[in-house]
């Protein structure tokens, strides 16, 4: 069955971050004065941002997540056959169409699907799939499934987006850095804790790292190069905490935001970033036992936190400049396990949300019938055409196919 498209004081603080923010995994407070030589780079990268207007979040769902039971084809018997015990009613889902439902804690994506606003790619994954949590992220995290590549494929877009490398222009918001966002030419901005967000030190070092002198000119490249960086990790820390500091917002994201007001907060101050990448972390959607009740309220959360999401991308006005990409490293087996869970499985959904989306059904159904080695769905799209049309379709990137290594066909997906 093929699916098509379908349907339908802030003046100085934003100042302030116009003028930061050079990109560093720091965990460090700084308060130095920035530095002439950064502010010409990170000026020319609002300017670029304003006038693009396009930003892509990405969300990454940790562990797996269950595709079968979020996405619910309730309209085809063979999912009851396969999930006897853990195969959620209909009387019970969040129905959008004849065949399909969503999982019943998953209100904010049912209203998003029926204003238009989401787009839900089936079948997602590629060859030789891995079961393993560690290496199948990497293959999504590189775009480069079975080979050892170095940077992500966040980090290389960067690149092609972005060659001069300018200030604040990719932000990972988590304890530590992702693969999908390391980059040969660009230092992402990684923090976790914007009240904590200082450059990791001794004590007995702070007051030197916290000062980073203006000697004039520095003919050591490497030493100028050290000493920019040293200077912006001062400045990002700052202006990260005054951005959250300044944040303010009435919307309710729930139990569990995701980092994504934290996103809003930098938007709202005026940061020229382009590309965001956050995650539901600590492998939460591994639910191999017992795993209705878990999986209902895990995917609750994320529902509420993504509806939570855009709303206050309306209220400070940028909701249509931003598109939301959400992943997980594979789906699960078919059949129930003995747990009444489910194991490591392959191909999966994937989903895109925003106002400039074109909501509806992408891509191919895979078969519940016709299944691969180990009870698996057989992909039927390759996860990099999603990439490829947030690539091309959203940002406006043309001639990247080297990016992705491959040519890859993007959908007709935004407005």
């Amino acid at each position: 069955m093929k699916i098509h498209e379908s349907m339908q004081g802030k003046l100085n603080r934003r100042d302030l971050l116009r003028k930061g923010m050079t990109g560093l995994s720091i965990a460090g407070m700084g308060a130095s004065f920035m530095a002439p030589s950064v502010f010409g780079r990170v000026a020319e990268a609002a300017a670029q941002a304003q006038a693009r207007g396009k930003v892509l979040v990405i969300l990454e769902l940790s562990g797996g997540n269950d595709g079968l039971n979020t996405i619910v084809p309730y309209g085809d018997d063979a999912y009851y056959r396969q999930r006897p015990s853990i195969g959620l009613a209909k009387n019970r889902l969040r129905i959008i169409d004849d065949h399909f439902g969503f999982n019943p804690g998953m209100a904010g994506f049912e209203h998003l699907y029926k204003d238009g606003k989401m787009a839900i790619v089936h079948g997602c994954g590629y060859e030789n799939p891995s079961y393993s949590h560690f290496s199948s992220m990497a293959y999504w995290h590189t775009a480069a499934p079975n080979s050892g590549e170095e940077y992500g494929w966040v980090g290389r877009l960067a690149d092609a987006m972005a060659p001069e490398a300018p200030a604040n222009f990719l932000v990972n918001i988590a304890a530590s850095q992702s693969l999908a966002v390391r980059s040969e030419q660009h230092v992402p901005v990684v923090f976790d804790n914007p009240n904590r967000f200082m450059r990791e030190a001794f004590f007995e070092e702070r007051d030197a790292l916290n000062r980073v002198p203006e000697i004039g000119r520095v003919e050591n490249p490497s030493r100028r190069f050290l000493l920019d960086i040293a200077r912006s990790a001062n400045d990002a820390s700052a202006l990260v905490r005054q951005a959250w500091a300044a944040y303010d917002s009435p919307v309710d994201y729930g139990v569990n935001s995701l980092d994504l007001p934290k996103v809003v907060a930098l938007m709202d101050a005026g940061m020229p970033t382009q590309l965001y990448y956050v995650s539901y972390r600590n492998n939460a959607f591994d639910t191999h036992v017992f795993q209705n009740d878990l999986h209902q309220r895990l995917l609750t959360y994320t529902s509420d936190a993504v509806f939570a999401f855009i709303e206050d991308l309306e209220r400070i006005g940028r909701a249509d400049d931003v598109a939301l990409m959400i992943f997980s490293e594979f789906g699960r087996r078919v059949p129930e396990n003995v747990s009444l869970g489910t194991d490591h499985g392959a191909a999966n959904a994937m989903f895109v949300v925003g106002n400039p989306v074109k909501g509806g059904h992408y891509g191919e159904l895979p078969s519940l019938t016709e299944l691969t080695e180990g009870d698996n769905l057989a992909y039927t799209t390759d996860f990099r055409r999603v990439y490829q049309t947030m690539i091309e379709n959203w940002l406006g990137q043309r001639g990247t196919s080297g990016l992705l290594g491959g040519e890859f066909e993007a959908f007709d997906m935004f407005v």
